[in-house]
């Protein structure tokens, strides 16, 4: 057996010698340590021996196993190790060609404006805060003013989730409800509360079944509609430019008395008249009004003490404005080509 031993260690040595490719590395495995090899033809005849020199024959096989697996792994190290530095050699790389040119995600432009209404408010003092989405019929329409069985819940065109209780809200104001009540009528509050909202709509160029509004609240002691009226000038001239001019006209809502739609100049044609405000000079970008009366006692609040003021901007809106957007899908859209126009249009 030790002859055969030696044997083999004298032909693998031989063969090593003559290996020059990944290829004869392969065929060795296979000739010495494979199924079929050499190695393991020594261990088929461990019966024809007794059990002390199956013991003692076992050992010397394992370690002829061991040695030649050591040699042929060394060998195809080597072999890589020649075979890359060849190729090291042969490769050039030409470091003037200019470099290839990478797509780097930038902020869905949406988020922008959502951001930068956030960094304007919390400038003055606001607090940004957040809701669920999946909301109690109570704070959705109740609580804001419109029981069960109101003629506007319609015009909401609600996405029930469970019986008449459970929704899709449809405007972020339950979060202002849900604020009130959290500070038991005893605390001012000054919020902003962006988000998702959803509303039965045709999907078209300028509707879409989810949108984002950025809903706003205050509640103090004395506050008045002429406090409305400088916060919103305020903020639409941060936001559209310093020459933005801000106009109020009468409108209704449930939930505010008096109630107002919000109006800025064009600032496409400065009140001139074009396609954008459609020949009229204004845009508007949004309603507002004082908080109605039964919705501050609803909320916990006495009306003959608080009083505050509300209002709301549609986020996609005022992007599709600032930046020349005229279909809203672009916003949800995942077409680099399409989107990329809006990535780095510096704001105005």
């Amino acid at each position: 057996m030790e002859e055969k031993i030696n044997q083999i260690k004298l032909n693998l040595k031989s063969d090593l010698d003559n290996v020059n490719k990944l290829q004869d590395i392969v065929d060795l495995k296979a000739k010495y340590i494979g199924k079929s090899g050499c190695i393991t033809e020594l261990m088929k005849n461990m019966k024809d021996y007794s059990q002390e020199e199956r013991k003692s024959i076992g050992q010397l096989v394992n370690n002829l196993k061991n040695e030649v697996t050591d040699l042929i792994v060394n060998k195809e190290e080597v072999i890589n190790n020649n075979l890359l530095n060849e190729k090291l050699e042969k490769e050039s790389i030409d470091i003037s060609l200019p470099a290839t040119e990478i797509v780097v995600g930038s902020p869905n432009i949406l988020e922008r404006v959502i951001e930068d209404f956030e960094s304007v408010f919390m400038s003055m003092g606001y607090d940004v805060v957040d809701g669920p989405e999946l909301e109690e019929d109570r704070f959705n329409f109740e609580l804001l003013g419109l029981p069960k069985g109101h003629p506007a819940r319609d015009a909401q065109d609600t996405f029930y989730v469970k019986d008449d209780e459970l929704l899709l809200r449809s405007h972020t104001s339950p979060v202002q409800a849900r604020t009130m009540l959290s500070k038991e009528g005893k605390e001012p509050v000054r919020i902003i509360c962006p988000g998702k909202a959803y509303r039965r709509d045709d999907d078209d160029a300028t509707h879409s079944h989810q949108f984002t509004q950025i809903e706003g609240l205050i509640v103090d002691k004395n506050i008045k509609l002429s406090d409305l009226k400088g916060t919103v000038s305020i903020i639409c001239k941060k936001l559209f430019g310093d020459d933005t001019v801000t106009r109020f006209r009468p409108s209704y809502y449930q939930f505010t008395e008096p109630s107002v739609e919000m109006d800025i100049s064009c600032f496409n044609c400065k009140g001139k008249g074009c396609n954008i405000c459609k020949n009229t000079g204004w845009i508007t970008i949004g309603g507002a009004g004082v908080v109605h009366y039964n919705v501050l006692k609803g909320c916990g609040y006495d009306p003959k003490i608080w009083s505050g003021f509300a209002f709301g901007f549609g986020a996609e809106r005022c992007a599709m404005l600032k930046y020349g957007i005229n279909d809203i899908r672009t916003f949800y859209n995942t077409d680099l080509r399409e989107t990329k126009p809006f990535d780095r249009r510096e704001d105005n």
